[in-house]
């Protein structure tokens, strides 16, 4: 078995260790933020610090997916986070049955186990501390690696990392759980090796959100999806743990009208101009105001270019490996598959071999993580053209791709076949390709799907929306 540091005690590295640790793997993680998850719900929305998560009070969402992987891989989370309080929701146990055609064997795979980020995070935490042959260390930042004797053609290779403290910490494989913000490559360029190839830009959206309990535990009635779209601005409505849920407004980072959304008065007169999702924000607030967020990037970074490591000893998961813009909340759910992804490499390549370890997970990253990875970075980028085009006032054409993927959300709002073929895709539970391989479905959005244009929103067009944020 190996010895193994996790750097960054999120979701995603929480669960990695878990799977090793499961394994028999001896699993040391390191976490910069000092503080423990302590409390009930309440208190560690209030009170547990995680400055190194700039999105750790802002919306989140667990896909289906998510909670389908943590059943086959960690049930006892399961039910922790059901005694924690958090929500089981299932979408197609909430549409009228005129659509669904009713609930039948099969759709229980749609439903969600969500919480808000410290409620998840808190369980993984627990559960993480108390599985054999995983510690955690929290207050121990990481600020470079250990390298060793090169074991592959001369591609240098990490044995540890190096701590603020003046720890060294020896590890047969350091993962690199730290997110977005990961310091990896240039720690690795510092030890001598060749800089991961880098993919990034700005995805251009600005997410405004708050969240919001119930007094009697509900969450408000399920009338829009999710994630709508309306012209140039999308609201997210996300259920929660404990009667909370979180109401979110995306706007494109051009639109500097919609700046006035940092404004709670304004934040509320804009959502209640959009009828479908309105009473969501009807609830007691549990936050000081809205909360911001920008300047998030579309990022991927490829640790092994063409086949050849960068550097042995190490690998890369979740967001540190590649992210995407949060609105359709599959963040968590890619960093799960990685991370099982990994489990799965380290019981078939065996660490005394490092470059066949490196290039075999490489593989497996690109075969079972990369193509959502690549459809969430479509959708974004198409979506943002669409906005964009709006505040230019041009037309906005869109390629193959956006028309069908707009005909696939018009059609599920009037066919239950559709509907559970877009809830496999938006749930993380099928690739598109592997959805529309079903008979009959791609026929189906064509025909239903077709007129998507002339779909009525029942929501504000862009001069109501601006007309209600001046007040």
């Amino acid at each position: 078995m190996a010895r193994v540091v996790v750097m960054g005690a999120g979701v995603v590295g929480l669960a990695t260790a878990m799977l090793l640790g499961n394994d028999g793997h001896d699993v040391v993680i390191v976490e910069r933020d000092p503080t423990e998850p302590n409390g009930d719900p309440d208190a560690l929305w209030s009170g547990w610090e995680r400055r190194g998560v700039n999105q750790f009070r802002l919306l989140h969402y667990f896909q289906p997916a998510f909670r389908d992987r943590l059943e086959r891989e960690l049930p006892a989370v399961v039910g922790a986070l059901d005694a924690a309080g958090a929500l089981r929701h299932n979408v197609m146990a909430l549409v009228p049955e005129q659509l669904s055609g009713g609930f039948r064997d099969g759709d229980e795979q749609y439903e969600a186990l969500t919480a808000r980020r410290p409620v998840t995070e808190a369980v993984l935490a627990r559960l993480a501390a108390e599985t054999r042959g995983v510690e955690i260390r929290r207050g121990v930042a990481v600020d470079g690696v250990l390298i060793g004797t090169p074991v592959d053609d001369g591609t240098p290779h990490v044995v540890g990392v190096r701590c603020i403290n003046g720890d060294e910490l020896r590890a047969d494989l350091v993962v690199d759980a730290l997110g977005r913000r990961s310091s990896l490559g240039s720690w690795l360029q510092a030890a001598g090796a060749r800089a991961p190839v880098e993919e990034r830009e700005d995805c251009g959206f600005v997410y405004y959100g708050r969240y919001f309990r119930s007094a009697d535990g509900s969450v408000p009635a399920m009338i829009a999806p999710l994630l709508k779209d309306y012209g140039t601005i999308s609201i997210l409505t996300l259920p929660a743990d404990n009667g909370t849920w979180g109401v979110g407004v995306v706007v494109s980072a051009r639109d500097k009208a919609a700046r006035a959304l940092r404004d709670t008065d304004a934040w509320h007169r804009a959502v209640a101009a959009f009828p479908l999702t309105a009473h969501w924000a009807d609830g007691q607030p549990i936050d000081d105001g809205v909360a911001a967020m920008a300047g998030i990037e579309d990022l991927h970074r490829d640790y092994c270019p063409d086949g050849s490591p960068v550097a042995t000893g190490v690998v890369s998961v979740g967001d540190a490996w590649a992210a995407t813009n949060p609105s359709l909340g599959r963040g968590a759910t890619i960093g799960f598959f990685h991370a099982i992804a990994l489990r799965d490499a380290m019981r078939s390549n065996v660490l005394d071999a490092p470059g066949k370890f490196a290039r075999g997970f490489a593989a497996a990253t690109a075969a079972s993580v990369e193509p959502w990875y690549r459809a969430t970075l479509g959708y974004d980028r198409a979506r943002l053209a669409e906005v964009d085009a709006e505040l230019s006032g041009e037309t906005h054409e869109p390629d193959p791709v956006w028309e069908f993927t707009r005909a696939l959300n018009s059609a599920a709002g009037k066919d239950g076949e559709v509907l559970r073929a877009r809830l496999c895709v938006g749930g993380l539970l099928q690739s598109t390709d592997d959805v529309l391989a079903t008979p009959g479905i791609a026929e189906r959005v064509i025909e239903l799907g077709a007129g998507w244009r002339d779909d009525p929103t029942y929501g504000a067009n862009r001069e109501e929306f601006l007309r209600a944020l001046a007040g």
